[in-house]
Formats: structure tokens, C-alpha cells, sequence
């Protein structure tokens, strides 16, 4: 059984908690191979410990629990941009419609030595409160962050987050902390409502990793280089090896020798508990029919990009590519006490749940923009990622800026 519409609305106006998919993983080289996690500070990966029932003994109800170590597969902020993406996706497929703000690069890239692709709101860190935004203009010349848009927002906050959700409402389903003009941490802070991760469970690190990257051209440790300047070499005089300037056999020692687990869960939550907390006012009249119509949208929002986020695969990262080992499965956390409510939810009927659920708030008065608010970057944002990407190239010796 799918999702409709109808129990949308009546999960959101009642009391339910959330809505929550749990999903089993394995490797795509099957049961037992090797994966690597995302490193953090000083190259080490992120662990925890959980309390599971032994596989052995799963049939048992007097089996023992045991705690095991586990690994941070995918964070939550991981998790997230890959959620927008998708939904980013959707929207260029013409799959949904969705608000969205965008720094057209175009002009820009002419001046850049690498060009950057149009950046939507959907693509920025911060969302609406990132500096990105901020630092672009509008066809007329003015500052976002000065601009009849950035008005309304900068005022909003939970009892009025109506401008947000005209302007940018997935900034509402994943959250955000800013304002317009200290955008990324200061201003008005709204939780997430959406929230994944992947961990893997039962987890057997692999200490140590070695190889050695082959050098075809055959190039010998015994020939020394000299750097130059312009980021180039030349032949003798120098002291460094051929390995130093990225020539020759390079060997590579990692204390980072990925891991084995038992499967890895992914949980993804859309929180109905942190929706309620909105209201839509219009026009300054705050109306219990219209907040529920804009938290059933940021619901369906929040659904349809956990579904459509599971469609686009488990690719985390090289060598980290898992498969589900079973259907994605959405439970409603309704009453405490009874058994969660079971839903399949494919993309198609999530982009439909979302349309009703658009059409049902625009009939109660909230509306939200249509058409994409088109920004360009300003003078000096890109003369930062010229200079930037000068600076980049030298260090890493691909010649000085012309």
C-alpha cells in the first residue's frame, strides 16, 4: 500500500510522531567484502558502539545481546545534500516543482580557469543563508542580502516562517541557522525535519593498507629534479626525487585499510514533531488550517526526497558502494504503543503526494514562487575564486597564472 494524500494530512494534523524508512545494506561485492568509510579529523573514521542480538541466536528469546563497534558510513549532512541533489534532479527531469534561487556562473567562467557550474540553493552548504547567496546580485544589481527577498526572510522564525517557504522551503525540511546578512550560523535557527544516516554494524577494521603506484614512464628515484618557480622542473641540480613532484613509483602506507561489517542500517526520519513547530501566517493572521497545509507540503517534501534519494543508489564514495538487501519500507510512528503503519512509497507517487499537497496549501492561501529567482555573482565573489583557483593551480604545479 502506498501513501495518499488523505493520511498525509491526517498523520500531520494528529499527534504522529514521524514518518521513518529502515533499511538493511551489504556491500555491491556481496556479504563480507571491503569498504571504505568516510575519514574525519586525522584520518580516522568515526565509530561507536551498539547493543545487537547474536545472528546465532536471533530465534532465541532468551538470546543475550553483545555489544559490537560500528562505523559512520554516511552523516547526516552527507546524507541531506544527497537528498537535494536528488530532489535538484527531479526538478531538472521536471518530475516536481519546487522554489529555487540560482548564481548563474555563465559570464563569470570566462575569467575563471576552471569553470563552475550554476549554483542553486539546493547545492549551497548554508541553503538560503549561505554566503554564496548572499554575495550574488540580482539582474538590477542588488545585493541579495539587501533585496525584497532577504526583508521578508531575515524576519522570519518559527511562528513565521512563511517567507522561507515561499522562497527557498526546503530550507524548512533540512534545516538552517542564519540571515541574511550573517548567513551560517547567527539568525534564526530551524531544526531539521529530515534526517539519514548510514552505519555499518558489527564492524572488523583493517589496520593497515599497502601498494605502490606504477609509474609507466619508468622514471628512477636516482635522477633528482629541481622546482621551479612557474611550477615546473628541470633536470639535475636539485635535491628532490621524481616521487616528490608526483614522477616515478610512488608507494603508499595507509593506516586506513577500510572495514568489514555484518550489514550496514540506513534511518531516515522525517519528523512531524519538528514541522508543528511552523506556522504560515498570511497577511499576518495566523490560521490553523493554513499551517497544516504547509507542514503537509514540507512532509511530502521530506518523503519525496528520501524516496527519490533511495532510487539514485548507494554510491557513497570510491570503493564504498552498497546494495539493499530488501525492498525501502516507510513506517508511520502514529500510537505509542501499537505497531508502526506500513507504507511502500515509489518516486512517482512521492512527486504525486507532493503535488497534492502543493495544490492543497495554494488553495488555502499559501502560495510560493513559481518562477526561479535568477542571481549573478558579484565582482568580488569572483575575482575570490579567480584568485582561488590561480593560487590552487601554482601549489600544485600546474604553472603560474598568465
Amino acid at each position: 500500500m502506498s501513501l495518499s494524500f488523505k493520511e498525509l494530512m491526517t498523520a500531520v494534523q494528529g499527534s504522529a510522531a514521524a514518518f521513518r524508512s529502515i533499511t538493511k545494506l551489504q556491500p555491491v561485492g556481496g556479504e563480507g567484502d571491503k569498504v571504505f568509510p568516510a575519514t574525519y579529523a586525522g584520518g580516522r573514521y568515526a565509530t561507536e558502539k551498539r547493543r545487537i542480538l547474536d545472528a546465532a541466536r536471533q530465534e532465541d528469546a532468551a538470546g543475550q545481546e553483545r555489544e559490537v563497534d560500528c562505523v559512520l558510513l554516511d552523516s547526516v549532512q552527507s546524507q541531506s545534500n544527497r537528498a537535494e541533489e536528488a530532489l535538484k534532479l527531479a526538478i531538472e527531469r521536471q518530475e516536481i516543482e519546487l522554489p529555487l534561487i540560482e548564481v548563474d556562473f555563465k559570464a563569470a567562467n570566462d575569467s575563471l580557469r576552471s569553470p563552475i557550474a550554476n549554483l542553486t540553493s539546493l547545492d549551497v552548504p548554508h541553503r538560503l543563508a549561505d554566503a554564496i547567496l548572499r554575495d550574488s546580485e540580482l539582474a538590477d544589481g542588488t545585493r541579495f542580502s539587501k533585496s525584497e527577498y532577504a526583508k521578508k526572510w531575515g524576519r522570519s522564525n518559527l511562528w513565521n516562517a512563511t517567507a522561507i517557504y515561499e522562497l527557498c522551503p526546503t530550507a524548512l525540511v533540512f534545516g538552517m541557522w542564519g540571515s541574511p546578512e550573517k548567513p551560517g550560523g547567527l539568525g534564526a535557527k530551524f531544526e531539521r525535519a529530515f534526517v539519514s544516516e548510514i552505519v555499518a554494524v558489527d564492524v572488523e577494521q583493517v589496520e593497515k593498507r599497502y601498494g605502490f603506484r606504477i609509474d609507466p614512464l619508468g622514471s628512477s628515484k636516482n635522477v633528482l629534479l629541481k622546482q621551479k618557480d612557474n611550477g615546473s622542473f628541470e633536470v639535475g641540480g636539485g635535491k628532490l626525487r621524481p616521487s616528490e613532484l608526483n614522477h616515478g613509483n610512488i608507494p603508499f602506507d595507509s593506516s586506513n585499510g577500510g572495514i568489514r561489517f555484518r550489514y550496514a542500517e540506513q534511518t531516515v526520519v522525517v519528523s512531524l514533531g519538528a514541522l508543528r513547530k511552523l506556522r504560515f501566517p498570511i497577511n499576518g493572521e495566523d490560521c490553523p488550517n493554513v499551517n497544516k497545509a504547509g507542514r503537509a507540503v514540507l512532509a511530502a517534501i521530506g518523503l519525496c526526497a528520501g524516496v527519490l534519494a533511495s532510487e539514485s543508489g548507494t554510491s557513497l564514495r570510491s570503493r564504498c558502494h552498497l546494495w539493499p538487501v530488501e525492498e525501502h519500507q516507510w513506517e508511520l510512528l502514529e500510537k505509542p504503543g501499537q505497531l508502526p503503519q506500513s507504507f511502500g512509497l515509489k518516486g512517482k507517487e512521492a512527486a504525486q503526494l507532493l503535488k497534492d499537497a502543493v495544490d492543497h496549501a495554494k488553495g488555502a492561501g499559501l502560495q510560493w514562487l513559481e518562477e526561479k529567482v535568477v542571481l549573478k555573482p558579484s565582482i568580488e565573489l569572483v575575482e575570490l575564486v579567480r584568485q582561488s583557483q590561480e593560487l590552487a593551480a601554482k601549489e600544485k604545479g600546474e604553472g603560474g597564472a598568465e
